[in-house]
């Protein structure tokens, strides 16, 4: 990963994007189909807003396997709080748009794998209790294991039904923009699915500079062209599953680099056996000390002892997932052929990227949100 731009502290989402604060995604449920999951506290504290579990692979599965991280729980975690986080560990800091949506969370693999069959599974088990939990957005963070019609496609038609059953599919468009083929693989490549490539946006406010980053793109087997928008990909905030080596690396990281000079060895001491590096530098100068720190932060994307900063257009998706509700939240009566069309209309082109790449451009949440208000007769607009 390149450094971090200016090495300037990673910027929440809502700030990045100009989102309006008004509306938080309340009232309205998204259900993430991902590898595994983590109940972290930026969903479910002060009020627990994870309404339920499932796991198609394993019919046993109930709610308490979420309270204990496993190698499986954190891709999911951290696409469900990048889009419904509140930031309860960062003060309110790194919240996602939708900071008061309720979440399904359907897991449909491991990190291992997961299979084109079990994201069809997850996908009908979202259609078959959407009105029992008023699911109106399902946001897919991984793909199919091969390109395939939406003809004849079982996953893509599970993705097509959804939509008509009044569910807006979110789908992550894949992350290789840089190899031979770039394929987009289903659910991604399903007509009525709104796929999401990524934006480079260099962490920063001003637009100038932004760029494209490498996500899969079209056209597809069917000679679609996907994705239909971009969305922030990289440099941004998400959680490290807690209770694992990485986050008490983390941790030490965090309290060596506010400590000062005279703590040090003491904060070493008191964190023997976490990093070895530190264990053996224990004894140099503290500004050799600090060099070491400053280089286990930035070599593994360390924000604070809770939060990293992670890239990949598993996480773009979620944001317009997020997004989505909020537009949801601000006219309910809104069908998912039209939340699609207020985005892709409300969305800016990156000039000087190929259209193909970028679909209709960046997401404008503002814009996206103003223009549901106008069709609810409640806008500007209207």
């Amino acid at each position: 990963m390149p450094e971090r731009p200016s090495a300037s502290p990673i910027l929440p989402t809502p700030l990045r994007l100009g989102a309006d604060d008004r509306f938080r995604g309340r009232g309205i449920t998204i259900a993430f189909l991902d590898s595994g999951f983590y109940a972290h506290p930026d969903l479910v504290e002060p009020r627990n807003r994870i309404i339920r579990y499932v796991d198609v692979t394993d019919p046993r599965a109930a709610y308490p396997r979420i309270l204990r991280p496993d190698e499986s729980s954190w891709h999911g975690m951290m696409t469900s709080v990048v889009a419904c986080g509140n930031g309860t560990l960062s003060g309110g800091l790194y919240r996602g748009l939708a900071s008061e949506v309720n979440v399904v969370l359907v897991k449909v693999g491991t990190a291992r794998r997961i299979t084109h069959e079990n994201i069809r599974r997850g996908l009908e088990w979202v259609v078959r209790n959407r009105e029992r939990y008023g699911i109106r957005i399902c946001n897919v963070s991984c793909g199919g294991d091969y390109e395939a019609s939406y003809l004849f496609d079982g996953l893509s038609q599970a993705a097509e039904k959804a939509t008509r059953a009044g569910i807006l599919v979110v789908a992550a468009a894949g992350n290789l923009g840089l190899a031979a083929g770039h394929p987009v693989l289903p659910p991604a490549s399903a007509p009525s699915v709104l796929t999401v490539g990524g934006l480079d946006d260099k962490n920063r406010l001003h637009r100038a500079g932004h760029d494209i980053y490498h996500g899969s793109y079209g056209p597809t087997i069917d000679g679609l062209q996907k994705p239909e928008v971009i969305a922030p990909a990289i440099w941004l905030a998400a959680p490290i599953l807690p209770g694992t080596p990485t986050a008490t690396e983390a941790r030490l990281y965090t309290y060596l680099a506010t400590a000062s000079d005279d703590e040090l060895d003491v904060v070493l001491e008191a964190h023997a056996g976490v990093d070895a590096a530190l264990d053996a530098a224990r004894h140099l100068a503290p500004p050799l000390i600090r060099q070491l720190v400053e280089a286990k932060i930035r070599d593994n994307n360390v924000i604070s002892g809770a939060y990293k900063h992670v890239d990949g257009t598993s996480f773009a998706a979620p944001i317009v997932s997020s997004l989505a509700a909020q537009m949801l939240e601000a006219n309910p009566a809104l069908r998912p052929h039209e939340v699609k069309s207020i985005l892709v209309a409300t969305a800016r082109r990156l000039p000087e990227v190929p259209v193909d790449r970028q679909g209709w451009g960046v997401v404008e949440p503002a814009a996206a949100v103003e223009e549901a208000l106008a069709r609810s007769g409640e806008g500007p607009a209207a």
